[in-house]
């Protein structure tokens, strides 16, 4: 027995400091795992654990491990309400990520305000998911929003010369939320929208709305769904006469094994999909810290074998922001962490240099300038366009 220990123990102090010792801050990531096809909620776990073992190994935060917990909500948005419920009542836990599905997330930030429950977002891009209207409010994303993305699907048909598309979107939340940003983006360019054709969950063909655009005159189709959908569409159009029309695709098909459904299929159409972060292109320490520990963690050892790499990115990054806050704060109060993410100093990440990554007006860390277009190169993976990836 040591005389830490003993002194302690005559002090009283021994329960209360051993406690404050051993007890871990939590996290939890509430994601799709029971979704089969879907590659997204690992690949938000991996960037997580990175980071927090990174965090661990300097101290974690305020002298405690950083830790992660796990729940599965299948793509189910009413499961994934019931598990933010769960985790808001559980008081060892901070803060709760979300996983892929946009739909999922609408629902659960009012309850996020309601529970005082900090919900952080690594993918689902929908507007709505960071509504400002309530204020303060207690969700915070570093992803995509489908405001920057609509501009970005029509500057990419313009560049080609096409002023004239059709959209294909699901009757979800998330599809609406990418109609109305993509209308807006071309009314301001000036760009003809032919028809937006809408689709159910598990539909099991899509040419049809495909066909009808084209034969309407679209020049580019842009599509919003995930890997199923897509792995659909992709196998139709490519047995198809208008296999030669671009699709410019949402990034959803980029969270599941959309390559391996596909197979060669994949590579006799002209499909971009938008993107925010790729481990393409020059290093820097941030992300050749990164990609060794996908190495040794995780056995990923070259950017080709990494799937869904922007939930990785976002994932990581958000994790720091999460930990900085801690820090900033000086406590694990889940209000003080809020305050903080609000007023973080800038840091460099493995995404951009946040500054600052959050405001009290704008609780979206990433900007329209990290938007870009990759595309599938057999044996390499998703490339942005432009990048050489041997």
């Amino acid at each position: 027995m040591s005389l830490r220990f003993i002194v302690l123990k005559l002090l009283g102090l021994v329960i209360t400091t051993s406690v404050m010792a051993s007890e871990p801050v939590y996290l939890l990531l509430d994601a799709e795992y029971g979704n089969k096809t879907s590659t997204s909620a690992q690949s938000i776990e991996r960037g997580i654990r990175i980071a927090m073992d990174e965090i661990n190994a300097k101290g974690g935060v305020l002298g405690r491990r950083f830790e992660l917990k796990t729940s599965d909500n299948k793509g189910i948005t009413a499961i994934g309400v019931d598990n933010f419920r769960v985790a808001g009542a559980d008081p060892t836990i901070l803060g709760v990520f979300g996983g892929k599905f946009s739909p999922t997330y609408i629902e659960v930030a009012p309850i996020a305000n309601e529970l005082k429950t900090l919900l952080l977002n690594p993918w689902g891009s929908a507007d709505a998911i960071t509504d400002m209207s309530i204020k303060p409010s207690w969700v915070f994303r570093l992803s995509l929003k489908d405001s920057w993305a609509g501009p970005a699907f029509i500057a990419e048909a313009v560049k080609s010369g096409h002023q004239k598309i059709g959209v294909i979107t699901p009757n979800t939340a998330w599809g609406r939320s990418n109609v109305a940003a993509i209308d807006k983006a071309a009314s301001a360019a000036g760009v003809t929208v032919i028809g937006n054709e809408w689709y159910h969950w598990g539909d099991k063909t899509l040419i049809a709305h495909f066909d009808s655009l084209v034969s309407h005159g679209a020049q580019t189709i842009i599509f919003v769904g995930n890997e199923a959908e897509g792995a659909i569409l992709t196998r139709e159009v490519a047995a198809s006469r208008h296999r030669n029309v671009p699709i410019l695709a949402h990034w959803g098909i980029t969270g599941g094994a959309f390559e391996r459904m596909v197979g060669e299929a994949l590579h006799s159409i002209d499909l971009k999909v938008i993107q925010t972060y790729s481990f393409y292109g020059p290093p820097n320490p941030v992300k050749t810290r990164v990609l060794a520990a996908l190495k040794e963690r995780f056995a990923l050892a070259t950017v080709e074998a990494i799937e869904s790499p922007v939930g990785i990115a976002h994932a990581y990054d958000l994790t720091y922001a999460a930990a900085y806050a801690i820090e900033k704060a000086g406590s694990v109060e889940p209000a003080a962490v809020r305050d903080a993410l609000e007023r973080l100093p800038p840091w460099q990440g493995l995404v951009r240099n946040y500054d600052p990554a959050f405001t009290p007006t704008d609780h979206d860390a990433l900007r329209p300038d990290n938007v870009f277009f990759a595309r599938y190169v057999r044996g390499k993976g998703i490339v942005p366009v432009g990048v050489d990836p041997n």
